[in-house]
């Protein structure tokens, strides 16, 4: 019993960090002391110059993650998503296997040509990459694998 316990407070930790690194991360999106555009001054590109909806404040979030608004917007969402996940260890399990399927196949498309704009939406490319693996693969771990382990021993114990 005391294992299930610590599995659901796991599950609910890792929702919990995941939410809170992809809030963090799309706040500094939209402040303009934590974007850059690599060999320019200019912190990002300024709605009223971009020429369309993908190059709307494109820059890179600490020099090393490129975004533009609506990625800045689609991490605040899945951010408060995650956090308000955390609240029960059935929320965050859906949200760990649901993040986990999703942001995998979000990180294979930023390695292929055609996809690593989102299909010019958002940039997936470079290292949002790597983040988005290492993330969906600590949510598929405690979201798909744990649960499992959990149920199979819970099963021998009831044996």
């Amino acid at each position: 019993m005391e294992n299930i316990n610590a599995a659901k407070m796991t599950e609910r930790y890792c929702a919990l960090t995941i939410g809170i690194l992809y809030l963090i991360l799309g706040l500094a999106g939209f402040i303009p002391a934590f974007v850059s555009l690599p060999g320019t001054t200019a912190s990002y590109i300024p709605p009223d110059v971009a020429p369309g909806a993908y190059s709307a404040g494109f820059g890179y979030i600490f020099g090393l993650f490129p975004t533009n608004f609506l990625h800045n917007l689609v991490r605040c969402a899945v951010g408060l998503l995650g956090i308000a996940c955390y609240t029960s260890s059935t929320s965050a399990r859906l949200f760990n296997a649901t993040f986990a399927v999703a942001y995998i196949i979000i990180a294979i498309m930023g390695l292929l040509p055609f996809g690593k704009t989102m299909f010019g939406l958002m940039p997936l490319f470079g290292n949002n990459v790597w983040l988005n693996a290492l993330a969906a693969i600590a949510a598929g771990y405690y979201g798909l694998l744990i649960p499992k382990k959990v149920a199979g021993t819970s099963a021998s114990q009831n044996v």
